[in-house]
């Protein structure tokens, strides 16, 4: 109880953790359909969880998680697809806020990506934005801090335009986070998005569209690696 969650989608984002651990489980543990890993990286425990793709797994998973293991903090971690037209494949996106791709109550008074009666979106925690400040760049990449989406369709070149035009700040896009962020605001847990982007919705003439998985999901644990010392190292209390 209290150690980190990370979770993740895919066996392929799972890995590079896995490897990176120092010790863990024999066996993985089958919670609430997810798979639960118990880690030791850099002498910390954590849990690494691995939802399946899409909202409703994600949220099923870690509600289930929280309620057996109740985890000091989640981070959601792996790929994402890039949005904004700035973006480039292999960068890392550290979330401050989370919206859904494809609510739209707008009929109804609501802002787009609103749920109905939900927040307008989702925020990371305070005390985690700052310990990823000392997260780096990937080599030769970017990072950036600032909005993610999700939502139960892909985003492509066909329908990036619309989605830029109503989420203009908008980062990057995936299926799970903000489903993980609705969860933990609802249990009051902190939460943090760290995911490295594969390909672009839109890419430019000039721009790589597509990165392999394996390449980004090690970005990315690299990056939890990190936010998981800083957080150690952290002053208890803060």
């Amino acid at each position: 109880m209290g150690a980190p969650a990370v979770v993740v989608a895919m066996a392929e984002e799972a890995q590079p953790l896995l490897d990176l651990a120092g010790a863990r489980s024999r066996a993985p543990q089958l919670v609430g359909g997810a798979e639960l890993h118990a880690l030791e990286l850099d002498g910390a425990h954590v849990l690494l969880v691995r939802t399946g793709i899409g909202l409703v797994n994600a949220a099923s998973a870690l509600t289930a998680v929280i309620e057996r293991f109740e985890p000091g903090v989640v981070v959601s971690a792996g790929s994402c697809g890039g949005l904004r037209a700035d973006v480039n494949v292999g960068d890392l996106v550290i979330g401050t806020d989370f919206r859904y791709t494809d609510a739209d109550a707008t009929a109804f008074g609501y802002v787009p990506g609103q749920v109905p009666g939900m927040p307008e979106s989702y925020h990371s925690s305070p005390a985690l934005v700052a310990a990823a400040q000392a997260v780096p760049a990937p080599e030769g990449r970017a990072v950036w801090h600032g909005t993610m989406l999700s939502g139960g369709s892909f985003v492509t070149a066909e329908n990036v335009g619309a989605t830029r035009e109503v989420f203009p700040d908008a980062l990057s896009t995936d299926m799970e986070s903000t489903a993980l962020a609705q969860v933990c605001g609802s249990h009051h847990l902190p939460f943090l998005a760290v995911r490295s982007i594969s390909d672009l919705c839109g890419p430019a003439a000039d721009q790589q569209f597509h990165l392999e998985l394996d390449v980004v999901a090690r970005i990315s644990a690299l990056a939890v690696l990190r936010l998981l010392a800083e957080l150690d190292a952290a002053p208890r209390g803060s």
